[in-house]
């Protein structure tokens, strides 16, 4: 697979960069922080993934550029397009089936009990003021989250920070952060879910505000014309 920085003649947001692509037109992307993964609202497409006009409806940027699945705006990293209708509808099939393995590195505050956890959650999504805002509390509407959590480094310190690997096997809205804060593992720079007081002292001594979740690694494979191709991108942190 060849890995080009940039498409000339693309409009692609400010900082986002091409990673990786195959000859069928399914691509990877690098998303940067602050990035909307599509615009929400007339007058954002400067800060989304292309600079140009979305439909929600048909989940396409303007020029044919198909989006295949979303990154929270604060979340850097991979992100699938593809640029042709057929094969965004064969990569979806395949998110809507969980049979696309998707890596993160999140560094936390604290430590996990295990180095290895299954975590499984009944998750619900509320809008509260205009945000989202997800808990662990189920209840009406809420939907089962798992995750599968890897220890990779700790720092000791008070409090410790480890940097984890976590594949979620489901696809719920804010799941891994809303996770990671249930279990007392918030991730660093978390606006929302996190421990606002650590997050200051971490960016006094390292001068980084940022949510510290990066989409690392995506693998699938995807079935057109009856054939069946393979596909992988890989992009790690470098938050330890």
């Amino acid at each position: 697979m060849s890995v080009p920085s940039s498409q000339e003649g693309w409009p692609l947001g400010k900082g986002v960069k091409v990673i990786g692509k195959d000859k069928n037109g399914l691509i990877a992307l690098c998303k940067p922080a602050g990035i909307l993964s599509h615009p929400n609202r007339r007058g954002e497409e400067k800060k989304s993934l292309f600079s140009s006009p979305y439909d929600p409806t048909s989940r396409c940027y303007e020029g044919g550029y198909y989006l295949l699945n979303r990154l929270d705006s604060a979340t850097t990293g991979l992100i699938l397009i593809a640029t042709d209708g057929e094969v965004a509808r064969a990569v979806v099939k395949e998110f809507e089936k969980q049979r696309v393995e998707k890596i993160y590195h999140a560094l936390v505050f604290g430590k996990p009990s295990q180095n290895r956890e299954k975590w499984e959650d009944v998750l619900r999504v509320e809008k509260k003021g205009g945000q989202l805002r997800g808990q662990t509390r189920g209840g009406k509407g809420g939907l089962p989250a798992t995750t599968l959590m890897r220890q990779i480094k700790v720092v000791p310190g008070m409090p410790p920070l480890s940097l984890l690997e976590l594949q979620p096997v489901t696809g719920r809205t804010h799941q891994l952060r809303v996770q990671c804060s249930q279990r007392r593992l918030p991730i660093v720079g978390d606006q929302t879910y996190g421990q606002f007081q650590w997050n200051r002292q971490f960016a006094r001594k390292t001068g980084r505000k940022g949510l510290h979740l990066h989409s690392a690694a995506i693998r699938l494979n995807y079935i057109l014309k009856e054939k069946k191709y393979e596909f992988s991108a890989k992009l790690n942190s470098d938050f330890l």
